[in-house]
């Protein structure tokens, strides 16, 4: 029987899977610890990956990476690989490997100048590594890395409602806004992307990975606008929000481009959004959880931007959780109720970027200007 623990409500199995061959006898080494760290931890080994299995630790050939096809979005893919060395350009080398792997993090296992060595690459760029001391701290480190994301629970559905009043199919004072933001967005280069998927993935691999991540495209930053005067429908706080893999810089179509959602449900784990009915919609920002928890908590925010770029001196979660999920939204939630004034706080998102409160989005480029910078400092 499959060990569980309660979750929320819910209750989780514990359970995990290895898949691929881990040909290099380095990378043999570092499946078979850490699968034993896993199983020291409680969780419990199934024979076949599978629809319901909660993690799998996903064997690849750097030279010719397979993807791994799961059915089920909330099992978490660990994309394991060797390279004979730590990368120089983790990003560059680890990220190709993470999308051609369908994964949610890839790690790849070298062997250092003082021992083996764990390198990490997250979807949304977060590099990190943990080196060797002895094996049983070695992979103890890694777990600690691992598992917070791969028990994490993603909130990426979207549920569309054709009921857009007639009055809002055109925008209006904060979806300009929204527009402004991202125009100002692209003009201080601040909309990267970290590869071209569409030249990495075959185009059955690239709808996959669509699929899974609940995205239409891997670009970053996001912002929103509180839909005033402030309305509170059955699902929580209404705000305007861009669209994910949409070009930030011409945010303009209601429903394509700029989506109102309309709150959050969670018996479904479902994002609520209000669209005209006569477009077919593009997918909210992932992060849409997150702004509705700090939307809920506090009347007086009426934007939130988002960016992957810092500010000195910004204090910053303490776990890389991938976006979408509620531990992530939980933990900068947490940190803007911190803050001096809630209301105008940037908070940093661990080895990804920054989250900003504000009263405008014009009151928050105002806020920031000539402070932020490109580099987020990794760790």
């Amino acid at each position: 029987m499959a060990a569980a623990v309660a979750d929320r409500g819910r209750v989780v199995d514990r359970t995990f899977a290895r898949n691929g061959a881990p040909t290099p006898p380095r990378l043999a080494w570092f499946v078979d610890g850490l699968a034993r760290a896993m199983r020291d931890r409680g969780y419990t080994e199934v024979g076949e990956p599978g629809p319901t299995v909660q993690v799998v630790l996903h064997a690849l050939d750097a030279d010719e990476p397979r993807p791994y096809r799961r059915k089920n979005a909330p099992t978490f893919v660990v994309a394991l690989g060797y390279v004979p060395e730590p990368p120089t350009d983790l990003l560059r080398t680890g990220y190709p490997l993470l999308v051609r792997g369908l994964a949610n993090l890839a790690v790849l296992v070298s062997d250092g100048p003082d021992g083996p060595v764990a390198s990490f690459v997250t979807l949304e760029q977060g590099t990190y590594r943990v080196d060797h001391a002895t094996d049983d701290e070695f992979f103890t480190a890694v777990l600690e890395r691992v598992e917070p994301l791969a028990t994490s629970r993603l909130v990426i559905a979207n549920e569309f409602l054709p009921d857009l009043p007639e009055s809002l199919r055109s925008g209006d004072d904060q979806t300009a806004q929204i527009t402004r933001a991202g125009e100002r967005l692209g003009a201080l280069d601040l909309l990267p992307a970290a590869f071209p998927i569409e030249e990495i993935l075959s185009e059955r691999d690239l709808r996959h990975v669509k699929l899974l991540y609940g995205i239409g495209g891997l670009s970053y930053g996001n912002v929103s606008a509180r839909r005033l005067p402030p309305t509170e429908a059955v699902w929580g706080p209404e705000f305007w929000m861009s669209a994910s893999g949409v070009d930030k810089a011409n945010l303009r179509e209601i429903g394509r481009d700029i989506l109102l959602v309309r709150g959050y449900e969670p018996a479904r784990d479902s994002i609520i959004l209000s669209i005209p009915p006569e477009v077919k919609p593009n997918r909210v920002s992932v992060d849409a959880i997150e702004h509705w928890m700090i939307y809920r908590e506090h009347p007086d925010v009426h934007a939130i931007l988002h960016v992957h770029a810092w500010i000195e001196g910004t204090t910053a979660t303490e776990i890389n959780y991938p976006c979408g999920t509620v531990e992530l939204a939980t933990s900068v939630a947490d940190l803007v109720r911190q803050a001096p004034d809630p209301t105008r706080a940037v908070v940093g998102q661990k080895n990804h970027g920054l989250t900003i409160t504000g009263h405008s989005l014009d009151e928050i480029f105002a806020r920031i200007d000539g402070h932020i910078v490109r580099a987020v400092p990794m760790e």
